[in-house]
């Protein structure tokens, strides 16, 4: 039913693995395949290539569903809906940021403030270009084809990159001037593919399937047994993702509790649940949450 395409490069690892995590585990011949399939009857076609073409070819109708960046559906322009903001990226569950940036020592300190004809060079000449004019920039922009940062001062005088966590640049001597643009992974679809019944409950099923995983990660189901004079110490305890569930034992003043917890938070949670009287007490990996 649905025509698949998923992004190659650096965010392919991660969204390989939240597929497997989400059970629409992708299977290809080799690494380097750019074709694949997902045993799954709601879809039919699965291609993996670069992120920056996959808003054009979406919005195109040549793939009805697909995962990019929304750095590359607005420096492309395209016609897409996105379904959903999935949180994660090539390292971190933090969204990049596209920021334009300066040699540290460089004179200006805002962006209305670099002179006219100032050198930018960047992957994201669109975006650029839209705004340095909203600043009234006239820059010349020149297209980047990696190793952006480098550039500063023979070759750029600013350069407007992505970063999740800005180390990259503070390591080449840059300092960052704006962000332009907050840059979440995302689910997108073809307006018209969208529009057919059949396919948009097909990918929200999906969406389904891929928030879900994504919601686990990182949580745990702790289930336990408490004493009535205990209960209330226990509960004050759980830093629950709702309110704990609490079902009183058959035949004693004792209850069983169970909850969803930080996995983080488990190895100080454990010991202190047992010290306020908490027994039997189970810590479980979750494969989804559906909320």
């Amino acid at each position: 039913m649905l025509r698949l395409v998923l992004p190659k490069g650096s965010l392919e690892a991660q969204t390989l693995a939240l597929f497997e995590d989400a059970d629409l585990t992708v299977v290809r011949a080799s690494d380097v395949d750019y074709r694949a399939t997902i045993d799954d009857p709601r879809v039919d076609d699965v291609r993996i290539l670069r992120p920056q073409e996959i808003p054009r070819y979406v919005a195109q109708g040549l793939f009805d569903l697909g995962i990019t960046g929304r750095d590359w559906i607005e420096e492309t322009g395209s016609d897409v809906v996105t379904i959903s903001e999935l949180h994660y990226s090539k390292a971190t569950a933090r969204p990049i940021r596209m920021v334009l940036a300066v040699g540290a020592d460089a004179p200006w300190r805002a962006v209305e403030e670099l002179p006219e004809g100032v050198r930018v060079h960047t992957e994201y000449p669109e975006l650029t270009r839209r705004f340095l004019e909203k600043h009234g920039v006239r820059a010349e922009i020149s297209l980047s084809y990696g190793a952006t940062e480098a550039k500063i001062p023979e070759i750029a005088d600013a350069v407007v990159e992505i970063t999740e966590t800005g180390r990259a640049l503070r390591a080449a001597g840059l300092r960052v001037l704006d962000t332009i643009l907050v840059s979440y992974t995302e689910l997108i679809a073809n307006p018209v593919a969208y529009a057919d019944p059949d396919k948009r409950k097909a990918m929200e099923q999906l969406r389904t399937l891929l928030t879900g995983a994504l919601e686990a990660r990182g949580r745990v189901l702790v289930k336990l047994n408490v004493d009535g004079a205990n209960l209330q110490a226990v509960i004050d305890l759980l830093p629950a993702l709702r309110s704990p569930t609490v079902s009183k034992l058959h035949g004693e003043d004792a209850y069983a509790v169970e909850t969803v917890v930080a996995k983080h938070q488990i190895n100080t949670l454990i010991p202190a649940l047992k010290d306020n009287g908490a027994t039997g007490i189970l810590e479980l990996p979750i494969a989804k949450i559906v909320q």
